[in-house]
């Protein structure tokens, strides 16, 4: 695979609609499959109005391969002294081929470069049972050096989508110290 174009989009970018709505279909389909089974009907990972917004907030970073977004993650600062990744996504024609690796490297020097100690991440599982996509993602996350330091209800973390699973379902949330590069 080529090497992808990896940046932070420029907050003027919430304004263009077709790539807004380019990085919200490509979270959609991605936590549709990531997710299945997790949800009581079909729901929507994020809306345009949602991603334009992070867009202004000079949130999102994607990956592009000849122009074309390929993959895209959200970083932000949680803290002073922490940050964070989520909406982890890369288009299902590069899957397997180190795009979700080199995001999340791009988020953690980001957040490195910002004076955070350590990243966070939050992983929604099944509360009892296993998920497929969910146990193949929470190795992936333990070998980039992630461990789960805490775990929080669906209820807490996301009231509105409480009564929205199909099954009783928790966040693991994971950190991972952020040494100098």
């Amino acid at each position: 695979m080529p090497v992808p174009e990896i940046t932070l989009l420029p907050s003027s970018a919430a304004e263009d609609a077709a790539l807004v709505a380019t990085v919200t279909e490509l979270v959609n389909s991605v936590y549709a499959r990531a997710e299945e089974g997790l949800w009581a009907g079909p729901l929507e990972r994020t809306t345009t109005t949602e991603v334009a917004g992070l867009v202004a907030a000079g949130e999102i970073v994607v990956a592009r391969l000849d122009g074309r977004v390929v993959g895209c993650v959200r970083v932000r600062r949680l803290a002073d002294d922490t940050g964070e990744f989520g909406m982890l996504a890369a288009s299902a024609q590069v899957r397997g081929a180190g795009l979700g690796r080199a995001l999340v490297r791009f988020a953690e020097e980001r957040a490195r470069t910002a004076g955070h100690r350590r990243m966070q991440l939050e992983l929604l599982v099944p509360r009892r049972g296993t998920h497929p996509m969910k146990e193949f993602l929470a190795g992936w996350y333990q070998r980039l050096g992630y461990r789960v330091v805490r775990t929080s209800t669906l209820e807490a973390a996301f009231p509105r989508l409480a009564g929205r699973s199909a099954v009783p379902c928790e966040f693991l949330i994971y950190h991972k110290d952020l040494a100098p590069a």
